[in-house]
Parts: structure tokens; C-alpha cells; sequence
């Protein structure tokens, strides 16, 4: 019984030995294949939010000739590192991600993923750069503009935490308003100001619109919304001077001291905004969230707003010891709120200096 059992151990540890060493002599005969055969040609493929790419396949063939030593078709498979080539395109300031692997026919492919720019900043000193969706900085483009948000005023260098806040609140308001296509269509430019308020320059009408800092930028921008659609939709895009959606279920308006009638073609343009604005969608959700949010506080909350006859400063309206409450209205249902007392009454608020 004991011979038996050897002669079986024997055969076991011959057998595996013999498989051992045929997978290693694939496997050394497939590196020897691969060290041999040449590159037959190459694909590249390039992935971007613009129609235009910044990055295009000349440049990228380029960064492939210097990893692979020399021209791509024909050089040896072993000469290309894929790895150290990967590496050296994502340090492209444009590029987001690569990779790099070849077919069973000696193919090169080439997977490159464009960083996508949602701001284009412009600092107190007059540099200008774009940002993507992660807050990276990425200079400008000879080939072409992106049609991103535009914002101004921002600090010459990032130097501290305070402005890493600031300039993922730039972040996060682009990317709401590039997302949205009525934002897209009536936000001129957004300023920084000193205190890193952000003051809204539209493209249709002459008011500004103060929103604070950049927190709760999406209910802010609801806010303005549902203004535009009930009030200035009636009242004019040229009534109001100024429009402060910084305080939490308010929206307050000072009306210009020479307020003209909308021209013909305004409306119309007004009418472009509302209608492409329909698709936005979720507007209801984000409504009925802030009302919910809201409960706590003892006034309810309303979008009041506020006429008044005096002028207003660089950090918003002033409020004044007579004020004249022109619509308030629900905003969750976008109308009027009914006659009694379930109408709340216009609130007024001061501005933090």
C-alpha cells in the first residue's frame, strides 16, 4: 500500500511539474512573440464636452512618438510603455484621463477623456482662466473659446482656504447655471465683489441681482425664477434696479427712480427666456424642499417683493422707514396668495453690512 501511495505522489508532482512548464514556455514564447511583432497602426479616440476638442490627435501623436521612442507604425510593441505613456498624456493640463492597449491584430487604441471647462474666470488683475466640474485651473485655448459662465473679480492667486471656498462656490454656481438653459441664456457675467458677494449682470434688463455668497446657490437662482415669471414678466424687465434673492424665502426689488416701458422686442426676448426655460425641470421639487426647510422659522416664508423711492449702495437696497409691498406670491404654486388671513405680509429685511 505504501509503494502505491508514492507511485501516485510521484505522478501527481510530475504531472504539475510537466503543465508548470508548458505555461511557461507559452508564456515565455508569447513574450518573445510580443517583443518581435510591430505596431500595425494606431486609433485615437478623443472624448469631450465641446464639439471643437482642445486637445486634438496631432498633439496626442506627438506625446505617443516621444513615449514610444520614435514613429508609431512599425516600431516594436516592446517599445511602448504603456503605463509611462499614459501617464505622460494625462499630464496634459487638458487632458482628464487616457489609456492605451493593443488588439490581437498589433493595434494601438488610444481612449483619451477631455477635461470639461464649466467657468471661465477672470481676476482683479485681468488674468483669465478656465476651471472644470473638480475646480481644477486650466489656461486658455489657441484653438478655441468654450461658452462657459463668465466670472469676474476674482482674487489674483489662490493663497488660502478662503479662496479654495470661493472658488468651489464659482464651481458649483457655473456648473447650476451651465446645466440650466435659460441661465445660460440670461446671465451675462457674475462679479465678485470685495466682500465675495456675487452680483448678477443679466443679458436681458438693466437690474442687478445680489446673492450674497455663493451658498445655496440653486434655491437663490429659484428664487430669481419665480420672480422673473411673476413679477417682472408683468411689471417689466426695466422697472427694477436692483434684486436681492440672498435671504432665505425673500426676494426684495427696488425699483429704478427712471423706469422705462419694455420696447416690443424685449418682451419677445423675455418671452425666449421664459419658454426655453420650460424644460428646466425639478423646479416644483426644489420648491415644496425649501418650504419644508422652512417650517422652523416662526414668519413664513414669502417672495415679497419691495418698491421703494430712494437709491441703493453696492451692497444691495437699503431699507426704508415706508415700503410698499407691490405681490406676494406662493412658491410652490408660482400665484398670488388668496385675500385674508392666509396672506402673509411683505417681510423687509437689512443687508448685513
Amino acid at each position: 500500500m505504501d509503494i502505491r501511495r508514492t507511485i501516485r505522489k510521484i505522478l501527481f508532482v510530475t504531472m504539475w511539474i510537466v503543465i508548470g512548464g508548458g505555461m511557461l514556455t507559452l508564456l515565455l514564447a508569447a513574450i518573445g512573440k510580443q517583443k518581435r511583432e510591430l505596431c500595425t497602426d494606431y486609433a485615437i479616440k478623443i472624448k469631450g464636452a465641446q464639439s471643437n476638442l482642445f486637445v486634438d490627435e496631432r498633439s496626442i501623436v506627438k506625446l505617443l512618438e516621444l513615449g514610444g521612442s520614435g514613429k508609431i507604425i512599425g516600431q516594436k510593441r516592446s517599445a511602448f510603455n504603456l503605463l509611462n505613456i499614459e501617464q505622460l498624456l494625462k499630464n496634459n493640463v487638458w487632458i482628464k484621463d487616457a489609456e492605451l492597449y493593443f488588439d490581437n491584430h498589433d493595434v494601438l487604441y488610444v481612449l483619451v477623456t477631455e477635461r470639461e471647462p464649466v467657468a471661465r474666470i477672470f481676476t482683479v488683475t485681468g488674468k483669465s482662466f478656465y476651471i472644470d466640474e473638480t475646480g481644477k485651473m486650466m489656461p486658455l485655448s489657441d484653438r478655441i473659446s468654450a461658452r462657459v459662465p463668465v466670472f469676474t473679480g476674482f482674487p489674483a492667486k489662490v493663497l488660502s482656504i478662503r479662496d479654495s471656498l470661493l472658488l468651489d462656490e464659482v464651481r458649483s454656481a457655473a456648473s447650476f447655471i451651465l446645466h440650466h438653459p435659460f441661465w445660460m441664456a440670461q446671465v451675462s457675467q457674475i462679479d465678485i465683489t470685495a466682500e465675495r458677494y456675487f452680483e448678477m449682470t443679466p443679458v436681458v434688463g438693466n437690474h442687478t441681482v445680489y446673492f450674497g455668497d455663493g451658498e445655496n446657490i440653486q434655491q437663490k437662482f429659484h428664487r430669481l425664477f419665480v420672480f422673473y415669471k411673476n413679477v417682472l414678466r408683468q411689471a417689466g424687465f426695466e422697472k427694477y434696479k436692483s434684486i436681492n434673492v440672498q435671504y432665505a424665502g425673500q426676494v426684495i426689488g427696488v425699483k429704478g427712480n427712471n423706469s422705462k416701458s419694455d420696447t416690443a422686442q424685449l418682451r419677445l426676448n423675455v418671452e425666449k427666456l421664459l419658454k426655453e426655460a420650460r424644460v428646466m425641470q425639478n423646479d416644483s421639487l426644489i420648491a415644496a424642499r425649501e418650504l419644508k426647510e422652512q417650517k422652523t422659522i416662526k414668519v413664513d416664508p414669502t417672495i415679497a417683493a419691495i418698491e421703494t423711492a430712494k437709491g441703493t449702495d453696492n451692497k444691495g437696497p437699503k431699507a426704508e422707514s415706508s415700503v410698499n409691498p407691490v405681490l406676494v406670491t406662493n412658491p410652490v404654486t408660482m400665484k398670488p396668495f388668496s385675500e385674508g388671513k392666509d396672506k402673509p405680509k411683505a417681510v423687509m429685511q437689512k443687508r448685513e453690512p
